[in-house]
């Protein structure tokens, strides 16, 4: 390790974190090493990083020292923040702000920060297409992260903003994979009208990570975008009606009705992906597939991702 560039990777156990740690100690010719930042070193996850290579150092991100401390002596470091664990868009900045001053103590030559778009960059709080959210926000989760860039640059780190994309994992693991309607049949139910939504794999999110720190300064004070693919909801639908076995329907859910659903995160999630639709040109345009595909060669489509991991989606059973 001692002659290859450390990476320090904050959510080294999570789905971001994680595709860059394996990415980079899945690579015999790497330039770089994995410093695996953990809250629990003594995790089942964070242990099978440390078998795979990975050194792995305890750091919280509610301390700035704690941070800090752990990133000494680390060329590069992958940030992320976990809005779906607390909620709070508050929590996020803060853990940003953090990383970002811990970054600049710790003399950090390269950074990627994980961030998605402020919303009220394109519409403003008091619209009439969305409620606004907790008085100042369209989309929190987004909007704290956008939010959250100036940190970075405030702070003079060298950055690279990667903005991501709809995790296609999030059919497996979120909940929003097909269900049965009245009549038996799989639906797939998504509040994006007949707008294509851009996904990824997570574990790409990663890898292009990979491809940016690989790329040198190429990418240090800039904004890069990305996708796996932009679909339709009955595209999605359609392309998972090979792996249910049965034909998988496309409902459009009206934004409203989402909203009321009763899950943590309905309006933000409504909220979101109306955003989504009403900004579809944008949003795509903003992640070029060419790009994402020259960061990471191994860049999974719909399909590719489908037939490694659509064993996984749990469609109901007829009643």
């Amino acid at each position: 390790m001692a002659d290859k560039k450390i990476i320090a990777i904050v959510g080294a156990t999570g789905a971001q974190g994680g595709g860059l740690a394996r990415a980079i100690l899945s690579d015999p010719t790497s330039d770089f090493a994995v410093r695996a930042l953990t809250r629990k070193p003594e995790s089942e996850s964070a242990q099978a990083l440390a078998a795979l290579g990975a050194e792995v150092v305890q750091a919280d991100i509610d301390s700035i020292d704690s941070i800090t401390a752990a990133l000494q002596g680390a060329y590069g470091a992958f940030f992320v923040t976990a809005f779906w664990e607390h909620f709070s868009p508050e929590t996020e900045k803060k853990h940003a702000k953090n990383m970002a001053e811990a970054a600049k103590a710790a003399g950090v030559q390269h950074a990627i920060w994980s961030s998605l778009e402020d919303t009220r960059e394109f519409l403003p709080v008091d619209n009439d297409l969305m409620p606004t959210l907790m008085g100042v926000y369209n989309v929190p989760h987004f909007d704290a992260k956008g939010e959250a860039n100036a940190y970075f640059s405030e702070a003079g780190v060298p950055t690279t903003i990667l903005n991501t994309a709809f995790y296609w994992d999030n059919f497996i693991y979120f909940g929003l994979g097909p269900q049965r309607n009245e009549n038996g049949a799989l639906v797939l139910g998504l509040p994006m009208d007949s707008k294509r939504l851009p996904g990824i794999a997570a574990v790409d999110i990663g890898k292009a990570a990979y491809g940016v720190f690989k790329a040198g300064p190429t990418y240090i004070n800039k904004t890069v975008s990305i996708a796996g693919e932009h679909l339709t909801g009955q595209q999605m639908a359609d392309a998972m009606s090979a792996v249910a076995g049965e034909p998988v329907h496309y409902y459009a859910i009206p934004h409203d009705v989402y909203r009321t659903f009763d899950f943590p995160g309905a309006e933000d999630m409504g909220n979101m992906f109306h955003f989504k639709v009403a900004f579809e040109e944008q949003y795509v345009a903003a992640r070029d597939l060419d790009v994402a595909r020259s960061l990471n060669p191994e860049l999974q489509s719909f399909n590719d991702w489908l037939n490694a991991n659509g064993k996984n989606i749990v469609f109901p059973a007829k009643s």
